[in-house]
């Protein structure tokens, strides 16, 4: 758990890394200017971290889900050479996934409006700038992103059914509130991330 732990904080880590010191830099120069090179990177490196969590949370609950389903055998299919192979996978995956949606996003043509209305180079920002066709690659953004938010969210559930209805089965009052309060932060931390994330890319946004 510590070791999953460490890793999605040296995450949430990343992302301050990512967008605070551009916004800060804006926020005290009189021209706000990022180079194309650097909003691409910028764009990349956002979206592996952003994904990265994503599968980070899996890892996470099914983490939880073999310790409370599957405790006898918990030594055995979490081995830290598992542990380690499921992290890094995390990470793998995510950065190829980045690679396909930000050069999906710079494949484009931008021939008008260059000015970014967002805090930093997030792709629905960067695609609305482009004055080419964008149906194919926002089609391919939307399935690529629709993959990694109904694998996730489906495993999440599904464990975390799994994990309720073996809590609900503790014959001890005591014993089932101790094991349920060792789930209900990371539970409000999931319900936190995804809330945020539907927010921001599901719900319609005004055109102002």
């Amino acid at each position: 758990m510590y070791f999953f732990l460490l890793n999605l904080s040296f995450v949430d880590i990343c992302y301050f890394s990512a967008i605070a010191p551009k916004a800060l830099q804006n926020l005290l120069a009189e021209r706000k200017t990022i180079a194309y090179a650097a909003c691409a990177a910028h764009m990349l490196f956002f979206n592996t971290i952003l994904t990265t969590e994503c599968y980070l949370l899996v890892v996470m609950v099914y983490d939880q889900y073999v310790a409370i389903c599957k405790p006898l055998f918990y030594v055995i299919i979490m081995s830290p050479k598992i542990c380690a192979q499921l992290v890094a996978g995390s990470y793998l995956i995510e950065v190829i996934g980045a690679l396909v949606q930000t050069s999906g996003a710079f494949r484009l043509s931008y021939c008008s409006s260059n000015i970014i209305t967002h805090l930093f180079c997030d792709i629905p920002a960067v695609v609305k700038l482009s004055c080419s066709g964008t149906y194919n690659s926002e089609l391919m953004l939307f399935a690529v992103s629709g993959i990694i938010a109904i694998s996730t969210i489906s495993i999440i559930l599904l464990s975390s059914i799994y994990i309720l209805s073996t809590i609900l089965r503790i014959r001890s009052t005591q014993g089932r509130a101790k094991t349920f309060s060792t789930c209900t932060s990371h539970l409000m931390a999931i319900t936190m991330f995804y809330g945020m994330a539907i927010c921001i890319y599901v719900l319609p946004q005004s055109e102002d």
